[in-house]
């Protein structure tokens, strides 16, 4: 099970669901407020708990892994709080656990006034240059971000300025590996020590050279290979 969210969806994940597919029953879900989802988005929290229905549900309450990058890592954290073995394995990359009361007070209005611009392609081009993802995934990047409602977009935005690791995580059982870009910005490489400290037996990696989700989606068979080295 793979999660992303921030304004991205199950197609960042793509390449490397494809390249592990004949391995494993690998699921994409689509987060609550992201284009395809049928319901508005609420909280971290009511996030985790809906997928940990589903898993209670299908998956016969637990699974073998999963991976969460930025709004899906703190999905995934929280789940861990929730459910102390959820997974067997864990891996999160790029979670921000240290939050910003600042940013979080300006999100509304500075992105209210701005949300026309997304449907601009040009504007949308130079804001996906930024992200530093890789330009066959521009397509997949345009098409969802403009079908993101404004109230989404600012709400999931405030969620992930404002969340913190819940004290609960420290009773997690899974093998939870922390990764963050060496180039990420410094609440990310905080947040990803703040983790490491909390979570017993975890396995803290900075990657070289990388910026924010460019692990998981430039770099899927390196990413890949991480998941198999971890499963193994």
């Amino acid at each position: 099970m793979l999660l992303h969210g921030g304004g991205l969806s199950w197609w960042n994940y793509r390449e490397a669901a494809e390249l592990l597919q004949d391995e494993y029953h690998v699921i994409l879900p689509i987060l609550d407020g992201h284009a395809g989802s049928d319901r508005p988005f609420t909280t971290i929290e009511s996030n985790a708990e809906e997928i940990i229905a589903f898993i209670d549900e299908h998956l016969d309450r637990r699974v073998l892994m999963i991976g969460g990058l930025s709004l899906g890592a703190q999905i995934l954290l929280e789940m861990l709080a929730q459910r102390s073995d959820i997974c067997r394995f864990a891996l999160v990359e790029s979670a921000m656990v240290v939050p910003s009361p600042l940013t979080h007070a300006l999100i509304g209005p500075a992105f209210g006034s701005s949300y026309g611009l997304i449907r601009n392609r040009s504007f949308a081009q130079l804001q996906f240059r930024s992200l530093r993802l890789k330009p066959a995934l521009f397509e997949d990047y345009y098409r969802d971000t403009c079908r993101i409602p404004r109230s989404d977009m600012i709400a999931f935005m405030k969620a992930n300025t404002a969340y913190s690791l819940k004290d609960s995580i420290s009773q997690c059982t899974a093998e939870v590996h922390v990764c963050a870009g060496e180039k990420e910005n410094r609440g990310i490489l905080r947040s990803a020590e703040m983790i490491s400290r909390k979570v017993p037996g975890s396995v803290l990696t900075v990657l070289p050279g990388l910026y924010h989700g460019e692990f998981s989606a430039n770099h899927a068979r390196d990413y890949v290979s991480a998941v198999r080295n971890i499963i193994k």
